[in-house]
Formats: C-alpha cells, structure tokens, sequence
C-alpha cells in the first residue's frame, strides 16, 4: 500500500488579497489529486528556530499524488500567482506508517 504524502507549507503573506487569487487557482489541482487539510493558518507558537506566520499541512493519498499535484500545469499556474505575494518554504514528504 502506498504511504500518504503531504505538504508542509510556511509562508509569510504580503497581500492577503492576491492570496485568495492562489487559493481559488489551486482549488482544482488540489480535488484532482485528492488533497485534504490538515492544518490551513490558525494559531501557532515557534517553540524552537524560526517560522513564517502562516503554516499549512495538506494530505495527499500518496506520495507520488502529492509529486504531480505539485508538477501539474494547473498547480504551477496557482503557483505563479502565491510567488507574487508570498514567501517562505514548500516540502513535500512521505508518511510514515507505525
């Protein structure tokens, strides 16, 4: 069985309003590819090193799902648009089954 993947997510946003530009445009790569959120914002405290104040987790059901999200024309136009206004770091990773 394939392990989940997911994004990690940390950005700084200067524009809230382009954001939901990216939003809107990442909204069907993102059903195409069976993405699902774990974390979208919300409270966070930095217990250790240094973080952006916007943090987002999304599940993917495989990790070569959450790869061609990521790839997809569709993904990487939403993408054009959170670079404008956004700056932080993306990784995606692989699950871990216990």
């Amino acid at each position: 069985m394939a392990r989940k993947g997911y994004w990690i997510g940390n950005m700084d946003v200067r524009d809230a309003e382009v954001y939901d530009k990216y939003r809107a445009a990442n909204a069907k790569p993102f059903a195409d590819y069976g993405a699902r959120f774990l974390v979208r914002g919300g409270t966070q405290q930095v217990r250790e090193g240094q973080a952006n104040p916007r943090t987002v987790v999304i599940e993917f059901p495989s990790y070569a799902e959450a790869v061609a999200c990521y790839e997809s024309p569709a993904y990487q136009a939403a993408k054009d648009i959170r670079l404008t206004v956004a700056d932080g770091s993306l990784i995606i990773i692989e699950g871990y089954d216990s």
